[in-house]
């Protein structure tokens, strides 16, 4: 079992941490400029942390998204990117942070998040193929590592389509 943390939305005292963090987690600085870039223009509608000794260890990003060309009211939202600090990896650090922001979206009535990311990890969370709602990755991947997950009951019901990232994701591929 993990030792305790504290996760929060993040505070702009985090963000220097939360660059040091995704940059180190990724070993490269992309996906740190990715959620710099989407807290300067608006995109990231929310973003935490989670603390260990009042030391940022890992770090969870959403931004709104489109299906089928359509924005919903409220936005479905992209988990991306989830970040863990090298040396605090592997101690459910990352878990415990994912667990709680979908706790907190559902509670702020969010209705659905998606994820790309590795089936095994996202599984634990509830997500499942985004296919078996008749939502499409624009990325070529294999589906089952496109996965979305209902915050509230039937909220992708009438959603269908390809999913459309904010902008500011063109500049990771």
């Amino acid at each position: 079992m993990p030792v305790s943390i504290s996760c929060s939305e993040e505070s702009s005292s985090d963000e220097a941490a939360i660059e040091r963090v995704v940059t180190a987690a990724f070993g490269q600085p992309g996906e740190a400029r990715l959620v710099t870039q989407l807290r300067a223009n608006g995109g990231l509608v929310f973003s935490a942390v989670a603390k260990l000794a009042d030391e940022v260890v890992a770090h969870v990003a959403y931004s709104e998204v489109t299906i089928g060309g359509r924005a919903s009211q409220p936005a479905v939202l992209a988990l991306a990117p989830v970040a863990v600090a090298p040396l605090q990896q592997r101690q459910g650090y990352g878990s415990q942070l994912v667990r709680w922001s979908l706790d907190e979206l559902k509670r702020r009535d969010f209705p659905a998040v998606i994820v790309l990311g590795e089936p095994e990890f996202y599984r634990r969370f509830g997500f499942g193929p985004a296919s078996g709602f008749e939502i499409q990755c624009p990325f070529d991947v294999p589906g089952e590592y496109f996965m979305a997950l209902e915050l509230q009951p039937g909220a992708l019901a009438d959603q269908s389509g390809i999913v459309g990232y904010r902008p500011e994701f063109a500049a990771l591929s």
